[in-house]
């Protein structure tokens, strides 16, 4: 019995110390997060990169369009 409780015993102590070591981690990230002026990407890049996808979906659509303009009545029956 008095195994288990040891057993038991370090495993919390460890789990302690693992927890408080994680916490202090995420403290010292948060502060350097916090002091660091750049946060990622550039809104310009950001702007060019969603409008060419907008510019992609809208050819795509445009070809589908036209693709089911042509072949309408093929599609139909008539």
């Amino acid at each position: 019995m008095k195994t288990i409780r040891d057993a038991t015993t370090k495993a919390a102590v460890s789990l302690a110390i693992v927890t408080s070591a994680a916490r202090e981690r995420l403290d010292a990230i948060r502060q350097e997060a916090d002091q660091a002026s750049d946060r990622g990407d550039g809104p310009i890049s950001t702007v060019i990169i969603i409008m060419a996808s907008i510019a992609g979906a809208l050819v795509i659509a445009g070809a589908l369009a036209v693709l089911y303009g042509k072949y309408a009545t093929k599609l139909t029956g008539e």
